[in-house]
């Protein structure tokens, strides 16, 4: 992924940094905020699929993690998953602006908010005091979505997201969940 990064990076910087391409770049940053929230809210987090396939992808997706959160063969999105998912919308913004550098950019951005999700999710699950009081709210409300409530919290990156939703509460507000270690027990 950073060589991704990387090669991309090169590409813009060699065709010259204009503001298009960096409104495609913070597009394509912002979108991942987005889509990493809807994502984990609305696919990783379906009630239990009867589709033995369909569960199976949802335990290694997600529901495993939320078993063993600190297992770091599941911290970590799969290749598997984020490659095309990259591919998927890397080409749909290229029906779009008909643009490889600006494509270039949008992915870019991805990249970037990806790698700092990975980040932030390592961080909350790892032995690791953050320094900053953003730091430290982060790993605070997604701890509390794998041992106080999963339907709250959903953000791992930016929880400003769940503000927007909804989905960021006041821990003294809500209930702890009998489910949140084990996903597929939900009704």
């Amino acid at each position: 992924m950073l060589a991704v990064f990387c090669i991309a990076t090169t590409l813009v910087l060699v065709k010259g940094i204009t503001l298009v391409y960096m409104l495609y770049f913070m597009i394509g940053f912002v979108s991942y905020m987005f889509t990493e929230y809807i994502t984990h809210r609305f696919f990783f987090h379906l009630k239990t699929p009867k589709n033995t396939f369909f569960l199976k992808l949802l335990k290694r997706l997600h529901y495993d993690h939320h078993k063993h959160p600190n297992d770091l063969h599941l911290l970590f999105l799969p290749l598997w998953y984020s490659v095309p998912n990259l591919l998927i919308a890397a080409g749909i913004f290229f029906i779009i602006v008909q643009s490889v550098v600006g494509t270039v950019s949008f992915i870019s951005g991805i990249v970037l908010m990806l790698l700092i999700y990975e980040w932030k999710h390592y961080v909350a699950h790892r032995p690791i005091n953050p320094k900053t009081k953003l730091g430290k709210w982060v790993k605070k409300t997604h701890i509390l979505h794998h041992y106080k409530n999963e339907n709250y919290w959903y953000g791992v990156s930016t929880p400003f997201v769940d503000v927007l939703f909804g989905t960021l509460k006041n821990e003294k507000e809500v209930e702890t969940s009998q489910t949140a270690k084990d996903l597929e027990k939900r009704a």
